[in-house]
This record gives C-alpha cells, sequence and structure tokens, in this order.
C-alpha cells in the first residue's frame, strides 16, 4: 500500500468516528421523543395550575361578591330580658343574615357602657331619664311599652305585707334599687305617693337582683316591675300597689348614632314597635306606651 492509499485510508478511518461524535450530539431517537412528551406535561401542567388558579380566583371574588352576614349589638334594660330573647328569635327567623347579640343590665350601666364606647346599634331603657342621658349617642327615641309596680313577697307572702305602708317596719328586710337606676327611682317615687319611708337592707343595680334576694330569702320584700314577677315564675308571690300609689314606668328605645348597621338596627326597632312587637311585650306583662311617662 502506497502512502498515499495510506494516508485516505487514515482519513476514511476517521469518517466513521466523525460520524460516530455527529451521531452522539444529535438528539437519540427515544430520547429526543421523551424530551418532547415532557415539554408537552409541563406545558399541560402549567397550563392546568394556571386554569386552578384563576377558577380560584374566579370562585373567591364570587364568594366576596356575595352578601356577608351581619349582626346588630341591642343594649336593653333587664327587665326586657324574656321579652326581647324571644323578639330576637322572631327578628333572626325573618333576617337569617343578621345575628343579634343582646347585652341586658340597669339602664344606666348601659349608658355608661356605650360613652364608654362599648359598640351598640340599638338601646332600649327602661326610662327616658337614662334614654336622655344617652344625648347625642342615639337618633330620636320613641316609647315602645309601659310597667307597672308591684310589691315582691316570698311564695306564699309569709310575712303577710298587704301594702307599702307594711314596708316601714323595722322587723322587715326591704331591698329596693340603687336610686340611680329605673326601678329604684321609680320606686322612691311611689313610696313617697304613699308618704312612706323604707331603710333598705341592699340597692340593687337591676331588678333581677331585687328579685334573686327576696326569692332565695336575703330579703323580706322589694319593689319591682309587674313583669319581674310573670318572669320569675313562682319563685316569688306579689302583693298589688294600688294604681293611686304606682308608677306607669315608660320604656324608650332609639338605634345609636354610630351604628355601622343602621339599616338592620332600624328594622329591629320596628319589630318592637309592630304589632307582633306589642303582642310579644303583652305576653310578658307588659303595658301598650303610654302616651307621656317619666
Amino acid at each position: 500500500m502506497t502512502e498515499g492509499s495510506t494516508l485516505r485510508g487514515r482519513a476514511a478511518e476517521v469518517d466513521p468516528r466523525g460520524a460516530a461524535l455527529r451521531a452522539a450530539r444529535s438528539p437519540h431517537p427515544i430520547l429526543g421523543g421523551w424530551r418532547k412528551r415532557c415539554g408537552g406535561l409541563v406545558a399541560a401542567a402549567l397550563l392546568a395550575a394556571t386554569l386552578l388558579g384563576a377558577a380560584a380566583c374566579g370562585g373567591e371574588s364570587s364568594s366576596s361578591g356575595a352578601k356577608a352576614s351581619s349582626g346588630i349589638d341591642v343594649f336593653a334594660a333587664s327587665s326586657l330580658t324574656d321579652a326581647f330573647t324571644e323578639l330576637d328569635a322572631d327578628f333572626t327567623a325573618a333576617h337569617p343574615g343578621i345575628d343579634v347579640s343582646l347585652n341586658f343590665s340597669g339602664s344606666n350601666d348601659l349608658v355608661t357602657q356605650m360613652q364608654q364606647g362599648a359598640p351598640a346599634d340599638v338601646f332600649a331603657s327602661a326610662d327616658t331619664t337614662n334614654m336622655g342621658k344617652a344625648g347625642d349617642l342615639v337618633n330620636t327615641p320613641q316609647v315602645f311599652a309601659g310597667n307597672t309596680l308591684a310589691i315582691a313577697v316570698a311564695p306564699g307572702n309569709p310575712e303577710h305585707i298587704s301594702e307599702l305602708a307594711d314596708l316601714s317596719h323595722a322587723s322587715l328586710k326591704v331591698v329596693l334599687g340603687a336610686p340611680d337606676v329605673p326601678i329604684g327611682k321609680y320606686a322612691l317615687e311611689s313610696l313617697d305617693r304613699a308618704g312612706v319611708t323604707v331603710s333598705p337592707v341592699s340597692l340593687e343595680l337591676t331588678t333581677k337582683g331585687i328579685v334573686t334576694k327576696v326569692a332565695l330569702g336575703e330579703a323580706d320584700a322589694g319593689i319591682v316591675y309587674v313583669t319581674d314577677v310573670t318572669a320569675a315564675e313562682g319563685k316569688i308571690d306579689s302583693v298589688p300597689i294600688p294604681e293611686a300609689q304606682n308608677v306607669i314606668a315608660s320604656y324608650p328605645i332609639a338605634t345609636l348614632v354610630s351604628s355601622a348597621s343602621g339599616t338592620d338596627a332600624q328594622a329591629f326597632v320596628d319589630l318592637v314597635l309592630s304589632d307582633q312587637g306589642q303582642r310579644v311585650l303583652a305576653t310578658y306583662g307588659f303595658l301598650p306606651p303610654p302616651s307621656e311617662g317619666p
């Protein structure tokens, strides 16, 4: 073999390696197909993720666009506990998207809470005096109910109390409401009309406190609302107070100026003032709204 042929042979020997090198650099048919399929799967996954994200965003927008449930805070005198609890049930049945939170206490205590910033949407007081103390916090109030007084005694009236004058006997333990709460103010007015002076053993902040003292035997008698006797369900008895010595309590109600749920708050007030609301109140012993009251 000549040198030239030898060189040509070497060149020929290089060609297969070059072809092999080029073959190695070019995609393998199987690997190439896998890459294509892998790329397709990745693209499909990205598309699915995008669609799911869009659906989630769409669902969130739809949810946020739906009417959110709201609520109102109703501040009410403790003597309204049973009646307003029933009215709450009636209201939420008619307005299922609105939650009602009831706060019962002495009217003066409720005013103090509101003055200190407690959130409230509706205020129902047991007298016009404390509604007046609420001042600019409330919108124009409306009287929705009346009430009268009675002497609360233990079941069976073991001390044989028959009139307000009996409460002045030193042997009796008498409990009254504090002078700055409605029931205390009304009691003092009634005693004044009867010309009777009483030395109470305790001054309570709510009518419920008076009822509890008498029911537990910690007091022989107290002056409460007629509605408290009804609500006590036999735990106490009562002695009526003559009309000339009695007092008609006026109960006003109003929405709060600062309420963020003014429409819902007014709807609750409207229920209380409605024929339906008046029937519920009457069930618990409340009188129709007096034309004028203290």
